[in-house]
């Protein structure tokens, strides 16, 4: 496991753990963490720390696949949120950079929610 991956990992872990000055040192001072579905934008070590710290529900990121090379990883996690009587689980795709210290400097996660696809005129095309 490369060093990109392994600061990935930990990430996961630590968020888990809710480890926060272990989640916290892992992160460049001045990181930027985007959703380009909802349009949130969290500035800061501080900030994006409080922005977790607060994430409401009792919730675990479990890591599914983990890639990574230079200064430039991507995981793919389930999110499972757990609510009185059930789980809800999403995908959750999280694209890590880092910063010359090895520290995450920008993380942009997109949540892709499945959708049911339109009717199509081929027979070409497999569900899974």
């Amino acid at each position: 496991m490369n060093p990109s991956q392994q600061k990935v990992r930990q990430y996961w872990q630590a968020a888990n753990a809710r480890d926060w000055a272990a989640f916290a040192e892992l992160l460049a001072e001045d990181i930027v963490y985007e959703v380009p579905q909802t349009r949130e934008r969290v500035r800061g070590r501080q900030a994006y720390l409080r922005f977790n710290q607060t994430w409401p529900g009792d919730w675990e990121a479990e890591l599914l696949r983990l890639l990574g090379e230079g200064d430039q990883a991507v995981s793919e996690i389930a999110f499972h949120l757990r609510q009185a009587d059930s789980v809800k689980t999403e995908t959750g795709i999280s694209f890590f950079e880092f910063d010359a210290a090895g520290r995450i400097c920008r993380i942009v996660d997109h949540w892709p929610a499945p959708y049911e696809p339109p009717p199509r005129a081929c027979d070409c095309i497999e569900r899974f």
